[in-house]
């Protein structure tokens, strides 16, 4: 149960976390400035595999129109993908997600929005950044310190997301619970520095909590996800802003489903989550604006 039983205990616990500052950094050509606070990067779906179907956007009209909508509804990010994380979905090859990005990439940095990319491919990370991207969502390992150069070099930012296999489609299982927060540590110990000695400057951490879970939706499903936003603020103490997925739980709200993301939010925000990664971003903005009521 959620109830400040639960809650406090674990930030006392892990208190010196809780209270660890982390990065503040801009974006000057997108005039965004990122500080400790919760912000949000709405979903541009260019795969027809993904679950969530109100994201979708068959056209390049589409594509632009929620661009610009979320933009207005207070999304400080557009995140876009051209191939789902579903167990299902078809495999994207690189040079299709670059086709099938690049043209809405252009345009909504032409239009001075910040746009993220999703991907675990460095060549379609390092393409769509030259096409005006400001951040690579990276769901995959990357080794190769030119691919963190290359995005040092264009002044663009990196969200790095913990896979237990090499990229968020492998089938690996996640570690026990009890273990995964000592895995994640290693995990981004390793990437942050590698990313950071290639001379990135602006970064994220994803705990990744939405991939490889091999939990049907369901109550395990949902308890492991709820315990991984809950406990997401212990990242912090990396030293760097914390990103979070705001899941969706058919099981739990049903019809209700697109309200799930609120309620994640709420959680999110509860954690210090700096950046949450949202279908609903009408419905979640207003849950973010109360951190200027409190």
């Amino acid at each position: 149960m959620i109830s400040a039983d639960r809650l406090l205990p674990l930030w006392l616990k892990y208190r010196e976390a809780l209270e660890a500052p982390v990065q503040t950094f801009e974006f000057p050509k997108f005039d965004r400035r990122f500080e400790d606070r919760t912000y949000q990067m709405g979903v541009l779906n260019l795969s027809p595999d993904s679950t969530y179907r109100e994201t979708v956007c068959h056209t390049f009209d589409a594509a632009l129109y929620r661009g610009r909508r979320m933009t207005l509804e207070g999304a400080a990010m557009i995140d876009i993908g051209a191939e789902s994380t579903g167990e299902t979905a078809d495999i994207v090859a690189a040079e299709r997600q670059i086709d099938r990005m690049r043209p809405v990439v252009r345009a909504l940095a032409d239009e001075n929005i910040l746009v993220s990319v999703e991907t675990y491919h460095p060549e379609v990370g390092v393409a769509l950044v030259e096409a005006g991207a400001g951040v690579v969502n990276l769901t995959g390992r990357v080794d190769d310190p030119a691919f963190y150069e290359a995005l040092a070099f264009h002044h663009a930012g990196v969200v790095l997301c913990y896979t237990p296999g090499e990229n968020a489609r492998s089938e690996d299982y996640l570690p026990p619970s009890e273990e995964i927060f000592d895995h994640q540590l290693s995990f981004f110990k390793e990437r942050i520095d590698l990313a950071t000695n290639a001379g990135i400057e602006r970064l994220w951490v994803d705990p990744g909590f939405g991939f490889a879970l091999h939990l049907p939706d369901g109550p395990d499903r949902i308890r492991y996800q709820t315990d991984s936003i809950l406990q997401s603020f212990r990242l912090r103490e990396l030293g760097w802003p914390v990103t979070v997925q705001l899941t969706g739980a058919v099981y739990l709200f049903r019809d209700e489903v697109r309200v799930a993301q609120t309620s994640a939010a709420t959680l999110a925000v509860m954690s210090k989550a700096n950046l949450v990664r949202s279908h609903e971003v009408s419905r979640v903005q207003p849950v973010l604006n109360l951190q200027d009521y409190t």
